[in-house]
Parts: C-alpha cells; structure tokens; sequence
C-alpha cells in the first residue's frame, strides 16, 4: 500500500470522526479505509486508534502520527504546487552557456532584461569557449557560433556572427591603411588563443580565397583583451563587429579592408528536447530571439 495515502486516510478518518465519513471525502470504501488503518498500524508496529461501537479515539501514538502526517501531507501539496507554478510560469533557475567574448557582450545584457521582466527566475550564465555537454552537464541552453552537431539538440538560428578587421587611428596613422589582402604584410595582427592552431585569416577576395598567415604579436584568450590593445595601437584586429560596435561609432577603433570581410557564422541556440518544455527556458529563448530581431544582431 502507498504510504502518504494512508496518511491521507488516517486524517480524513480523524477529521471526519469515523471511517464511513472518511470513505465519503476520499471516495473509497469503508472497507479499503479500514485496511489502510490496519496497514498502517502494522507498519508502526502500535494501534493509532482506539475503537468501539461508538465511538474512536487517538492514541498517544496516534496524535503523535497525526500532527506529523498533517505537515508532510502540508508539504507535498507545497511541493506539487512548486512544481506547477515551473510548468505553467517561468521560475526556477535557468543555466545558460555561451562563448566567452559573444556572451559577455550580448547575452549578458539580454539576461538582464529578462530577469527584469521575470524575477522568479534565477540564471547560471557559464561564459566558456568549451564545448558543454548540456545533457552531462545539466545545462538548459547554450549558445554556439559556426557550424553546429544538433544530435539530440534542438537548434534555432539566431542571427549571422559578421567579421570585421579594425585597428586604431593611431596604429593606421603610424602603419598606413591597408588597401587589399597583399597590403597585410607589412602589418602586425592581434590574435585570439582559439585561432592560434590555424594562426591565419582567411578573407574572401575577388579571385577566390585569400589567406592571410602570420604570427601574432599579441595572443589573447579574451576578446575584450585584444579590443583594448587594438585601441592603443597595438596592431590590426579580426572581431567581431558586435563586440566593436561601439569602438566602430565613436571613432576609437577604424574598419579597413572592408571588401574583403570574411563570411559570417552562424549563431545558434541549442537545447535538449522536451515535449513540455518549461516556461523559463521558453520565455528565454523567445527573449532572445525577440531581441535579435530588434537589435539586428
């Protein structure tokens, strides 16, 4: 027999004052009711009830059950109703990967928003440029730029992930502005650690694809690192143009080579299949997406 619903019974039979009532409030025999008294008599090993023809009456024991079996019955139905309120509002905590320099940028901030607009929710923004394992690692959405592996994941695109090559107007006052890819030679780059096995840029051109393969002077596993150091004319840099939007309209930072900017990757959104998925990672995703949309990214 299951045990909270003898618990469930043996309330019913004391609040009602008899087992044909309690039989009436949970729709069940009299007879199922008392087994279930007897069951759970057997299991403690002591009589909960004492019984005559007129009337019953609580045990030491039994009181002692009662009261007991009152608040775990209270926190099941607490418990029932968290569950509920995950299934029907967002709530809850949301955990959320993204790559470094791109979720510090935008995916921060959209966080922020979200959070304003839903404060029983709660986010874990792991910024990593590791490959998570969202099932192993328990993590609810992750978002990844170039091409994607969805196996069990389900994937949305949420905007294309444009190059551009700055440097500062110091640097180019000093170096002089490159024209073409040929023009890179005479030039020092900035580098990010993920590039360093390839340790080249590869730009497109009017005569089909043109490599660009050099040392860097400055390896940077940040890409808020190499922005600043491109700021203070350290060199030529390859980023992303939402991470120097800003550097771009104020002036700090000067776009070149501008028909030569490599292909955009794509940006994705992956997360585990699940018939009903739950509100908070739902309302996150449309969040996101309703933002792309807005902002252009």
């Amino acid at each position: 027999m299951d045990k909270l619903r003898g618990m469930e019974t043996f309330i019913a039979v004391v609040e009602s004052g008899s087992f044909t009532g309690a039989a009436a409030r949970l729709e069940m025999s009299a007879v199922m009711v008392g087994k279930y008294i007897a069951w759970l008599e057997a299991q403690l090993g002591t009589r909960l009830l004492e019984r005559n023809t007129r009337r019953q009456s609580l045990t030491d024991a039994g009181r002692v059950w009662f009261e007991e079996a009152k608040r775990v019955i209270e926190q099941v139905a607490i418990a029932e109703r968290s569950v509920e309120r995950l299934r029907t509002a967002p709530a809850g905590t949301l955990r959320v990967t993204a790559p470094t320099s791109f979720g510090g940028c935008v995916i921060a901030p959209l966080t922020a928003t979200f959070l304003q607009r839903f404060p029983e929710v709660r986010v874990e923004l792991d910024l990593t440029n590791r490959m998570v394992d969202l099932v192993e690692e328990g993590v609810n959405l992750a978002i990844r730029i170039g091409d994607i592996h969805t196996g069990d994941l389900v994937a949305k695109y949420l905007c294309p992930y444009r190059m551009v090559i700055c440097a500062a107007p110091d640097y180019l006052a000093r170096h002089g502005t490159p024209q073409t890819p040929d023009d890179l030679v005479e030039h020092l780059c900035l580098s990010h650690t993920v590039w360093t096995a390839r340790n080249e840029w590869r730009l497109p051109g009017v005569e089909g694809e043109v490599r660009w393969k050099r040392d860097a002077i400055l390896r940077c596993n940040d890409g808020y690192g190499l922005r600043m150091a491109a700021i203070a004319g350290a060199g030529l840099l390859l980023q992303p143009e939402v991470l120097v939007a800003d550097e771009l309209a104020n002036g700090r930072l000067i776009r070149v080579l501008e028909s030569y900017t490599p292909q955009p990757r794509p940006v994705h959104l992956l997360w585990r299949q699940d018939l009903r998925p739950l509100p908070k990672l739902t309302q996150f995703i449309a969040h996101i997406m309703q933002a792309g949309e807005e902002c252009g990214l």
